[in-house]
């Protein structure tokens, strides 16, 4: 290439890189003027909540033939302020002794509720979101049903759990569970 077309080819060059970053400059610009409301409707700034700002209980019993049994769980902000929660709370067996047992957890729809999915709940003082929880149980002491005395529940984005009284035979330590919601139809 001769000098006046190295010339050329750089300014062409330097020009396109120019237009390509102005471009990409206004793009952002329209994404942030569009994401900034969007984050603050989806409250961006309220916090993940905590185990420690809820309290776990159990609500209503679910019972069913062919060994099906289930319970919608609660978890009621305690913390005095909105937090949110998203997802699938964590569930864990325990032993009397409180020694973890194997446990398997699918997340979905259940034998008594379908899964709601996914949905960031933002939960003021004092509201609750729940869960339905699933499980299969043959007669006490078949092989391969796991004898529990408590239920951890890990609330979504969380380390800590809570831990419930739970004295179930659970066939193979498996466990099925809805998504958070602040209300889930169930099929007793």
């Amino acid at each position: 290439m001769d000098t006046q077309q190295t010339t050329t080819r750089r300014r062409h060059d330097r020009g396109f890189a120019r237009r390509v970053a102005g471009m990409a400059a206004v793009a952002g610009l329209g994404l942030a003027a569009w994401a900034g409301p969007a984050q603050a409707a989806t409250g961006a700034t309220t916090p993940t909540c905590s185990a420690a700002a809820l309290k776990a209980t159990y609500g209503q019993q679910l019972g069913g033939g062919m060994n099906h049994e289930g319970v919608v769980i609660r978890l009621r902000n305690l913390s005095g302020k909105t937090c949110a929660l998203r997802g699938y709370p964590g569930l864990g067996l325990e032993n009397s002794a409180h020694k973890k047992l194997t446990t398997h957890t699918s997340w979905g729809s259940t034998w008594y509720a379908h899964d709601p999915g996914k949905k960031t709940l933002f939960l003021k003082d004092g509201q609750s979101a729940e869960a339905v929880v699933a499980w299969t149980h043959a007669n006490t002491g078949t092989s391969g049903a796991v004898h529990a005395s408590y239920l951890e529940i890990t609330p979504p984005a969380s380390t800590q759990h809570k831990t419930l009284a739970f004295p179930q035979w659970v066939d193979h330590g498996d466990l099925s569970v809805t998504a958070l919601a602040g209300h889930i139809g169930v099929t007793p």
